[in-house]
This record gives C-alpha cells, sequence and structure tokens, in this order.
C-alpha cells in the first residue's frame, strides 16, 4: 500500500509539473500577445508568416472555397466569421449581418456547413438583449434554411450567461443550435448534468484561454480525463455530441465506448481545426463517420491566431521559422 500511495504522489506531482508549465507557457504567450508593438507585427505580417494555416482568409469568398475543399474531401464545415466582444451596438448589428450573409452562401451553394458564432460579437458585453435579439434572428434564419447555429464558449466570465441564454433558444427551437463545453472548466461535469433535463447538442472541446487553477484544470492529463469523461456523460444523456479533440489517443478511448455501447452513428461527429493535421479526420470520413472541420474567417483574427499559438509549442515553432525565414 505504501509503495502504491509513493506512486500515486509521484505521479500527482509530474501532473501537476506539466499543468503548471503548460499554463505558465500559455500565459506567457498570451501575455506577449497583448503587447502593442507583437499585435502591430503580427496583424501587419501575420498572413505571409502563418496566419492562413490556421485561418481560412480575411473574405468570406476565401471561406467558401476552404468550405468546398473540405467537402470534397467528405468532411462538413463549421464557418466562424472571427470577432470578439464588440464595442456598439453598431458593429454587433453589423456581425450579425456577416452572418446573415455568410448562412445565405451556404445555402446558395448547397455547403455542407453550419456556422458558430460567440456572443459577445453579437453585442453580449453591451446588452444581453441585443445579444438575445441578433442570436435569435440567426437561429430563425438556420430553422428557414434547415440548418443550424452553434453558440460558441469564450472565457469563464461568458459561461454562465452562454450556457443560459443557450437554454432559452434551445427552448425556442429544440434541435436548431447547439453550445460548448470546456473540459479544462472544474464546472463543465456540473454543467452537463444541469443540462441534461432533455437530449441536447453539445461540442466538447478542452479549452484555450487562459484561466486560473481555482476554475480550470492546470494538468493536461487532468484536461485530458474531464474530456473523455464529458464526452461518455454526453453520449450517456443522449445529446447529440460533437467530440472536438486532434487526440488520437482520445478519439482512439471515445470509438471503445461508442462500440461497446452502440452508440449510433447519427448521435456524434468528430471535429477538429482547420489548419492543424486533418488525417485522423480524413480517415474517420472514409470509415463512415460523421466529421467536420471548424473554419474561421475574417479581418479580426488575431486572438484567434495567438491562442492557437498558445496551445501547442509545435504551432508557436512553426510560427518562429516563418518569422525567421522572412
Amino acid at each position: 500500500m505504501k509503495g502504491i500511495s509513493r506512486r500515486r504522489y509521484v505521479q500527482h506531482e509530474a501532473r501537476m509539473v506539466q499543468g503548471d508549465e503548460a499554463a505558465m507557457f500559455r500565459q506567457v504567450i498570451l501575455s506577449v500577445a497583448d503587447s502593442r508593438i507583437v499585435s502591430d507585427t503580427v496583424k501587419r505580417y501575420g498572413f505571409q508568416l502563418g496566419a492562413r494555416r490556421f485561418v481560412a482568409g480575411e473574405t468570406l469568398d476565401d471561406a467558401v472555397a476552404v468550405t468546398r475543399a473540405v467537402n470534397a474531401d467528405g468532411m462538413a464545415a463549421t464557418l466562424d466569421h472571427l470577432g470578439e466582444s464588440v464595442r456598439d451596438v453598431a458593429e454587433a448589428r453589423a456581425a450579425a449581418a456577416a452572418y446573415g450573409e455568410l448562412q445565405a452562401r451556404i445555402a446558395a451553394e448547397k455547403l455542407d456547413a453550419n456556422v458558430s458564432l460567440k456572443l459577445s460579437m453579437m453585442g453580449l458585453d453591451i446588452d444581453r438583449d441585443l445579444a438575445v435579439s441578433e442570436t435569435r434572428a440567426l437561429v430563425e434564419t438556420a430553422v428557414r434554411l434547415q440548418n443550424f447555429v452553434r453558440i460558441d464558449m469564450e472565457d469563464s466570465r461568458y459561461t454562465t450567461v452562454t450556457l443560459e441564454i443557450y437554454r432559452e433558444l434551445w427552448g425556442a427551437f429544440p434541435g436548431s443550435v447547439g453550445t460548448v463545453l470546456q473540459a479544462y472548466l472544474r464546472r463543465s461535469v456540473d454543467d452537463l448534468r444541469a443540462l441534461s433535463d432533455e437530449p441536447r447538442n453539445f461540442r466538447i472541446v478542452k479549452g484555450a484561454y487562459s484561466e486560473p487553477h481555482e476554475r480550470a484544470f492546470p494538468a493536461k492529463a487532468d484536461v485530458d480525463d474531464n474530456f473523455v469523461r464529458l464526452v461518455e456523460m454526453s453520449l450517456e444523456a443522449g445529446h447529440y455530441t460533437a467530440i472536438a479533440t486532434h487526440d488520437e489517443r482520445m478519439i482512439g478511448s471515445t470509438l471503445r465506448y461508442i462500440r461497446a455501447h452502440a452508440v449510433p452513428r447519427d448521435r456524434f461527429e468528430f471535429q477538429m481545426l482547420y489548419g492543424i493535421n486533418l488525417a485522423s479526420l480524413r480517415e474517420l470520413a472514409r470509415e463512415g463517420y460523421r466529421t467536420r472541420v471548424y473554419i474561421p474567417y475574417g479581418t479580426d483574427w488575431y486572438a484567434y491566431f495567438t491562442r492557437r499559438l498558445a496551445e501547442r509549442p509545435a504551432n508557436l515553432l512553426f510560427f518562429a521559422r516563418a518569422l525567421w525565414s522572412r
């Protein structure tokens, strides 16, 4: 027993060190990204230096072209017109109008795609009713076009209100709106339980914002474990579940659960981010699983790009090489 306890203690300490290092790396990158000099430089040269690897482009035409290629490869898409925390009502309404144009383009070109949006871009920081009104109109459009809107999750300041608005819109438009649960947040298991009074629609992700330890698991291993737990809970509760990860180990774990519990293939899909190795997603598509690529686009790409750099040292190394070779 003493040997087992000792091993567990050592494993726990190792996980905490790993978590602290990952959290420190993320915090350093996001802090540096806030620098005016860094942001101005990256915004000016970012697409030449590698931002295009993670962002489809700055225009709707760019996003449509990438979506066509993804569809031709046997995968669906979810399109995100990038932007966060608009400053006034006019900006919120302009963002909503851009999403309306996006929805119309998806329908006109018969793309296998839906949309993902952030409530802060719909004006949540200005007025809750404004954000609800603009989002509701977009969900109404999705219903008319027989499509779907995903309400994305932002940092933990927005979690409670996002889930409240999601519940409200689901009540009005069941099946046409979904949201996101982040595995790194300690609260997510409880949030999923609270929303499991009826089958709904969730995307499960790890989470990419910088959060304090009291709100988020610092160790990657704990986040991974919670991700698997959330996926299994969601599937068991009968929710349509979007499993959003590039981690082959977690994909394998999910597939074992799906096969062991005979989960129908129309109850879930696998999702990955545009620009990060999609070989596993293509293979899943060839095996007959539903798959979807998250495709961001737009001129306000800086915050999204820096979060991708902060997620993994390999992403930062890719960018640094591009900068060095310039």
